[in-house]
């Protein structure tokens, strides 16, 4: 007798289970109601999750990488005994290229021109240059970090990756001489380096960890890349920062408050990039998700560890 296959529900969003559902069955697994369901791949937002779940399922899909709002809905404290994975690392390198075009914007003084009107060439851009030997430190280097890595390496810089443990950084596509430091060495880094690419979760921890002490000790000509969270770098510490010319510049695709009120200071600023929190757009997101499903869910059907499983007490 054939053993029935794993079944996984669904839902709530129908355009995007279409096509999770091609990613469920591609590995091994069937679609079917949450009533009878080992699993659920969660579509949906955190405020909609289920208050209560069949005692049969055991793991949850959560579809975004971000998930300090799922803490606020308190999904996590009312679900104690099923294991949450997130979508971390799904979309690593859409966001880690949209991190390298705000830094390369910067130092390459992009903004000034995207301004012109009219042709004018300068003998001299303040703090305009280069990667080539220059340092760039990746603050959280998980999945986005280790995306960024392969890509600042032909342009001649050298990395500085910060981790939560220190482990080093290696494996596929991630050169040598990669420099890595535990989070409570972070201290170090600043005034030793030449940019800074945020990438890490937002916890209690991790709120404002870049802030008017940290922007002080960076260079004049560094810039502040934040692809994580607004959460992670002090709004009013960062205007001042770039106001007064303390550092080159910031690229924001995230931000605090978040959407950027009309009128903040950090639209007219000539040394802020903005981008709307699209670093992952929606025409890339679901079907870097599928791919990321579909791989936990062939770890799922074999009794493998699954991929970025969430653990509440840190926070992501």
């Amino acid at each position: 007798m054939q053993e029935s296959a794993t079944t996984i529900a669904l839902g709530p969003d129908p355009q995007a289970s279409r096509l999770l559902e091609k990613a469920v069955v591609g590995a091994g697994a069937q679609v079917g109601e949450l009533a009878d369901a080992e699993a659920l791949i969660w579509t949906g937002t955190p405020g909609a999750f289920p208050a209560t779940l069949p005692s049969s399922v055991r793991w949850v899909q959560l579809p975004a990488a971000g998930i300090e709002d799922y803490f606020d809905a308190d999904v996590f404290a009312a679900h104690p005994d099923v294991l949450f994975t997130s979508a971390a690392g799904a979309f690593s390198h859409s966001v880690a290229e949209h991190a390298l075009m705000l830094l390369l914007a910067g130092v390459r003084y992009l903004p000034e021109h995207l301004r012109a009107t009219s042709w004018q060439q300068r003998e001299f851009f303040p703090h305009v240059g280069s990667l080539r030997g220059k340092t760039v430190t990746i603050v959280g280097a998980g999945g986005i970090g280790r995306a960024l890595i392969p890509m600042l390496a032909p342009l001649g810089a050298h990395v500085i990756a910060v981790n939560r443990s220190g482990t080093p950084v290696t494996g596929d596509g991630i050169p040598e001489g990669v420099e890595t430091l535990p989070a409570d060495q972070l201290s170090r880094v600043w005034s030793h380096t030449d940019h800074v690419v945020i990438a890490a979760p937002a916890t209690t921890q991790t709120r404002h960890l870049v802030g008017a002490d940290e922007l002080a000790r960076l260079k004049p000509s560094s810039w502040v890349i934040n692809v994580a969270r607004g959460s992670l770098v002090d709004t009013d510490a960062l205007v001042d920062a770039l106001t007064r010319g303390v550092i080159g510049g910031a690229g924001l695709d995230v931000t605090e408050p978040e959407p950027l009120p009309d009128g903040h200071p950090l639209w007219t600023l000539p040394n802020a990039i903005i981008t709307p929190h699209d670093s992952n757009p929606p025409q890339l997101r679901l079907a870097a998700f599928a791919d990321h499903v579909a791989a936990n869910v062939t770890r799922f059907v074999a009794g493998a560890p699954l991929l970025a499983i969430v653990e509440p007490r840190r926070g992501y």
